[in-house]
């Protein structure tokens, strides 16, 4: 009996001290939450944009739903986002190209934001190719071509689409941003390792990351956001920034999400950019760990008409985040640049921000 007291001491010294670390977690938390409210970003990402819906049928069944914004008559320019985000991540590029005279045709992935999820769970990137088809011929005037973009996963969609389909017939100007075609987890700088780890570095990459199916936290914490910004973002991204995508990737569905993973793990398209014969626009990122610059120096090498190549410094995966003004100037002189005389051009795009490569270090 003369041991309890001791016992006691340990008890409530424990609960003492959980006590506190519950404290200390919940004032992190109220200070996570300060930060991202006070963030100056954070009232251009509250509210994103809306445009005018569009139901779109792709080739397999599966809804795909798409947004129209910016006059009729502009030249059209069509948006494919990445894995885990949704068409909001295009936010201030819309906003930016419209205010120029673009028209803007954003879409939904499969499995992402509004879309539905997959006919019979096919996730294969041919399957993405073929909803940017359908995207194509349902958001665009007949007889008109266009210029198409993609961010990550949404480039890679060009790729699969330009394996099967004649580009310039339908396109005449391409922006691959912060993407690859093949060689993901060998060139990724997520989880680096030696040589002889290579195996284990897959297999971490592939079942640890990529194809996880684990539901994710459904509340930013302090930890959550800065493994976002270690894995997505570049220093000088901003707490809305982080939590605006952050809030998308939770809302991907697990399965959706690693069955897309995987199928990326997978992806070899290197032969798919000979096809690309527009004028195209490559942006890489020079903090870039999941698509690093290798990717985009690889891939302007491989196209038969590149326009230029640009690497954005101090960013991450996600430019048209972090370097909006840089990515929409960029995309917008493509636009004026690649639209022939005939095109369906209402007024020259203004450019009244400079020039990105002087910028980006092009």
């Amino acid at each position: 009996m003369r041991e309890q007291p001791n016992r006691w001491i340990w008890t409530g010294a424990g609960a003492a001290a959980l006590a506190a670390a519950g404290v200390s977690g919940a004032i992190l938390q109220r200070r996570h939450g300060k930060r991202i409210e006070s963030d100056p970003e954070n009232d251009a990402l509250r509210d994103p944009l809306s445009g005018s819906p569009l139901a779109i049928r792709s080739a397999d069944g599966t809804m795909l739903h798409a947004e129209v914004f910016g006059p009729e008559d502009g030249t059209t320019l069509v948006l494919a986002h990445g894995w885990t985000e949704t068409l909001d991540f295009w936010t201030y590029v819309i906003r930016d190209v419209t205010a120029k005279g673009l028209r803007v045709v954003a879409y939904d992935l499969r499995g992402h934001g509004d879309s539905d999820p997959a006919i019979e769970g096919d996730y294969a990137i041919e399957r993405f190719g073929e909803d940017l088809e359908a995207v194509l011929t349902a958001g665009v005037p007949e007889g008109r071509r266009v210029a198409v973009a993609g961010h990550s996963l949404g480039a890679m969609s060009i790729a699969a689409w330009a394996e099967r389909h004649d580009v310039a017939q339908r396109v005449f100007a391409v922006a691959m941003i912060n993407t690859g075609v093949g060689d993901l987890i060998a060139e990724s700088l997520l989880f680096p390792a030696p040589g002889f780890a290579k195996a284990l570095n897959k297999a971490l990459a592939v079942h640890g990351f990529l194809g996880a199916r684990a539901p994710l936290p459904r509340t930013s914490t302090p930890a959550s956001h800065a493994a976002i910004r270690y894995i997505a973002f570049g220093p000088e991204a901003t707490p809305a920034q982080i939590a605006f995508y952050e809030r998308m990737l939770v809302a991907t569905p697990p399965d959706a999400r690693a069955s897309i993973g995987i199928a990326m793990s997978a992806l070899e398209l290197h032969h798919a950019l000979e096809r690309i014969t527009v004028p195209t626009l490559v942006i890489g990122s020079e903090n870039d760990r999941l698509t690093p610059p290798s990717h985009a120096r690889k891939i302007a090498d491989m196209l038969p008409n590149l326009d230029r190549l640009i690497v954005l410094p101090d960013t991450g995966h996600m430019a048209p985040l972090e370097r909006p003004a840089e990515v929409s100037r960029a995309i917008a002189k493509l636009v004026a640049r690649s639209a022939d005389a005939d095109a369906d051009v209402a007024e020259p795009v203004a450019d009244s921000a400079g020039d990105a490569g002087a910028l980006a270090g092009d």
